[in-house]
């Protein structure tokens, strides 16, 4: 998997999860065995928007070349997708989502895996540091 790659699949998932969670969170949730009251509605849209914000930088930098924001975006990406693997398994093991929502489980840790694998492969973080100096004396 490239980069690009990774990043447009990223994008098409968080397109069509983020707008329907900011048009029709009940709907989608209630799909997962979830009940939403006014706060969860609020949150529920709240992480549309996030999601809507990552689609738009997987988008954007879908053609960074390798370095430190690409390694960052890799960093994020790996991390935001690691805690979405354990806090819908606990929705899951607690009652709050049924068994649907493993197939949630496995998509963030498809990209978990696949951002993962492509930061260890580039190491992107440690690209361009031997050397440089500090603006700051």
């Amino acid at each position: 998997m490239t980069f690009r790659t990774l990043l447009l699949a990223k994008a098409a998932v968080c397109l069509a999860f983020g707008v329907y969670l900011l048009a029709a969170p009940t709907s989608l949730l209630g799909l997962l065995g979830a009940d939403l009251t006014g706060a969860g509605l609020f949150t529920a849209r709240e992480y549309g928007a996030a999601m809507i914000g990552t689609l738009l930088l997987a988008w954007f930098a879908k053609d960074a070349q390798a370095g430190d924001a690409r390694g960052a975006i890799l960093l994020d990406l790996f991390v935001y997708d690691g805690i979405g693997v354990i806090v819908t398994a606990w929705a899951i093991l607690t009652g709050i989502l049924n068994a649907l929502g493993w197939s949630i489980v496995l998509v963030y840790a498809f990209f978990m895996v696949g951002s993962g694998y492509l930061f260890a492969k580039d190491r992107p973080l440690s690209s361009g540091r031997e050397g440089t100096r500090s603006a700051v004396a």
